[in-house]
């Protein structure tokens, strides 16, 4: 059963998917929370509807200022404003009678594996933590993959746009895909998804601030390896990750304390993972082997 759902938070109205499996409860839950740009009814809804029919309770949800949900300026990534998402959500399945509230884990594709990461790490409520093809943002790494003097130039081109926004300025925008030419997500493999078929959904727009990027380059997920224990987390990775690295998610496994579980997929690129076979059915079958040992 999939119901939709809206709840607030900081003001905002978020709205979601809450799917409930068919056999009597109270069951365990998770929440979802996917790739940058994605609305729920793309890659989160798929997992979400895969885990419900594993026996979850699932909320898949658009993030403020994304899909359906509420929130300025639209297509902005609001990295602090997503945590206070998750929260929230964990406190609507709390509520629900259909959830053990004692039993609830936040499950994280792409960059939602590093949100999700960090959320489960800092909140007690939350039990378990699984990350699929993620992107564990840290600054470290993000000012390494840069030319000498390149992430100060990149963040003094930022600090010029939000300047000029908190003067009364028009928020910037730029392409979230695009097969040639500038976009937040370039190159072929990001359009293969969005700019086709394979993603489209009425909720989703090909654009995104030009701000979001300065988010996702400042963005510390990674931090919440280092504080997710004791509770359980478990990798699933694709071993040639184009976007996510597989080193990333591997530093990742390395700085948790467990119990812990890394699993590799033989996927060659990122978004296999998003809703191809066997790579999906695959990525499902650990993550509900491993929630159903530790939750």
């Amino acid at each position: 059963m999939s119901e939709k759902v809206k709840f607030t938070v900081d003001g905002v109205t978020l709205v979601g998917d809450l799917r409930v499996p068919a056999t009597p409860g109270p069951h365990p839950a998770l929440v979802l929370t996917g790739p940058f740009t994605g609305t729920r009814d793309q890659v989160i809804g798929l997992y979400a509807s895969r885990l419900a029919g594993a026996g979850y309770v699932t909320l898949a949800f658009d993030h403020r200022n994304w899909g359906e949900s509420g929130g300025e300026p639209r297509c902005h990534e609001d990295a602090q404003g997503k945590l206070h998402d998750l929260r929230a959500a964990v406190s609507l399945l709390r509520s629900r009678p259909e959830v053990d509230g004692e039993r609830i884990g936040a499950v994280g594709i792409c960059l939602g594996a590093g949100y999700a990461l960090k959320f489960a790490a800092f909140d007690p409520r939350v039990k378990v933590f699984a990350g699929i093809a993620g992107a564990y943002n840290n600054p470290y790494g993000m000012r390494a993959g840069m030319s000498p003097g390149g992430y100060q130039d990149a963040l003094g081109s930022f600090a010029g746009i939000l300047e000029r926004q908190d003067l009364g300025g028009p928020v910037e925008y730029l392409p979230a895909v695009a097969q040639e030419g500038e976009a937040a997500m370039p190159s072929g493999e990001p359009f293969a998804y969005y700019g086709t078929s394979r993603g489209a959904s009425v909720h989703w727009r090909n654009e995104v601030t030009r701000a979001s990027v300065r988010e996702l380059i400042t963005l510390d997920n990674m931090t919440g390896a280092d504080f997710l224990s004791p509770k359980p987390g478990l990798i699933v990775h694709g071993v040639v990750d184009g976007f996510c690295s597989p080193e990333g998610a591997e530093e990742v496994y390395k700085r948790m304390d467990g119990p812990k579980k890394l699993v590799w997929l033989d996927a060659k690129r990122h978004i296999d993972l998003y809703d191809t076979e066997p790579y999906v059915t695959q990525a499902v079958d650990a993550t509900a082997a491993f929630l159903g040992e530790h939750l």
